[in-house]
């Protein structure tokens, strides 16, 4: 373990464990100026998406998203780029989180190259303040680490999930917290989640928010209790989402459940949280970070290079062949339990070690990489 962890302290009282300047469109056809404003310049992260701000359904759920995610504490300011006046509420919201803001508009600068001009300015400046901050000690309760699966296959429940639960038992007796979601992947993992809730109405949450996914795959005319999962899980050796789904939540370890959260809220309760996110990697990992995630731990058995635009994501391989073929997607191969090297026990130590290294500056494969993800996870698809 690190003698000293380090992260950034903010203004509004949270710690990041990176320093970014962002560019953010608040609606799709902006897009094309907010790569342009970002477009040579390393020290700036644009995010893009596919809003457009007529999805009346998922409004509430994608505004959270967008909020949260540059509310994140890795991010020190952010550029909102709009279409027009309309669009401030993004920059306000996020103002009133606490997060350094600014904000253009095309119809203000008459057009994308006015708006990258003055964007452009705006993120020069941006960024000079945020090299003028400094690293100093923070502590482990200041952490909130996202758990996550992608690619599974028939030994991430034997070696590289349950170490990375290890290493969250690790983290909440530390005093940090984490985040355990995938709401598909927890079919057939509710009731033995719901004994470990500190209280009757947090069990009663688990039940009813895995139960509340399966009821409306069920309406749908399916019934995934006993079913295949995904064909890339199947070919890596899993045979039921029940099989898949108790491997997947050995990633949360022993520690009490302590509350039940919407996709992208943010904990109010250190410990180990549940989300209810869908299972789609991107989609989950931004709800994990939208909700305050500093560091994401990844588990693959297939091999998932999945990384995020603003929180370092530690990769690990549950096979050391997978390890082999993807060695510059891979930060820990885990595939050593099976062949003696290491214990669970021993490779959970090595993971909660090398997430204080990360947290204090050590660069991942997927920051490395380049893996800069980034979607909004909806309800309603047009």
């Amino acid at each position: 373990m690190n003698p000293v962890l380090t992260g950034y302290r903010r203004p509004n009282g949270l710690v990041g464990v990176r320093n970014h300047v962002l560019v953010v469109p608040v609606r799709a056809p902006a897009n094309a100026a907010v790569r342009q404003i970002a477009d040579g310049e390393p020290a700036c992260v644009a995010v893009t998406h596919e809003v457009t701000g007529h999805e009346l359904a998922d409004t509430g759920r994608i505004r959270r998203t967008i909020v949260g995610f540059v509310t994140n504490p890795n991010v020190a300011s952010v550029l909102f780029v709009g279409i027009d006046a309309s669009d401030v509420w993004a920059a306000e919201a996020a103002a009133a989180a606490g997060q350094a803001v600014e904000f253009v508009t095309l119809a203000a600068h008459r057009g994308t190259a006015g708006a990258v001009e003055a964007g452009r300015r705006v993120v020069a400046s941006m960024i000079e303040t945020a090299q003028s901050h400094r690293r100093e000690p923070i502590g482990w309760e200041d952490l909130i680490l996202g758990l996550e699966c992608g690619g599974s296959d028939g030994l991430s429940g034997i070696t590289a999930n349950p170490a990375v639960g290890v290493a969250s038992d690790l983290l909440v007796a530390a005093g940090g917290t984490a985040i355990l979601g995938e709401t598909p992947e927890l079919i057939g993992a509710e009731d033995a989640l719901a004994l470990r809730a500190v209280s009757p109405d947090v069990a009663r949450r688990v039940l009813e928010f895995v139960g509340a996914f399966e009821t409306a795959i069920r309406d749908l005319g399916i019934d995934v209790r006993g079913a295949q999962p995904t064909p890339g899980n199947q070919a890596g050796g899993l045979t039921t989402i029940e099989e898949k789904a108790l491997g997947s939540a050995k990633k949360g370890g022993r520690a009490p459940v302590v509350d039940v959260l919407e996709f992208a809220t943010r904990p109010s309760v250190r410990g180990l949280n549940l989300m209810d996110t869908p299972g789609h990697d991107i989609e989950q990992m931004v709800g994990m970070v939208a909700g305050g995630a500093q560091v994401v731990v990844f588990t693959t058995g297939r091999g998932t290079p999945t990384g995020s635009p603003i929180a370092p994501c530690i990769k690990i391989a549950s096979n050391s062949a997978l390890s082999a073929r993807m060695g510059s997607d891979i930060d820990m191969n885990a595939g050593a339990i099976l062949e003696g090297t290491e214990s669970i026990e021993s490779m959970g130590a090595r993971i909660f070690e090398r997430l204080g290294a990360v947290a204090s500056g050590e660069t991942t494969a997927s920051e490395r990489g380049g893996n800069r993800e980034f979607a909004i996870s909806r309800i309603v698809y047009p």
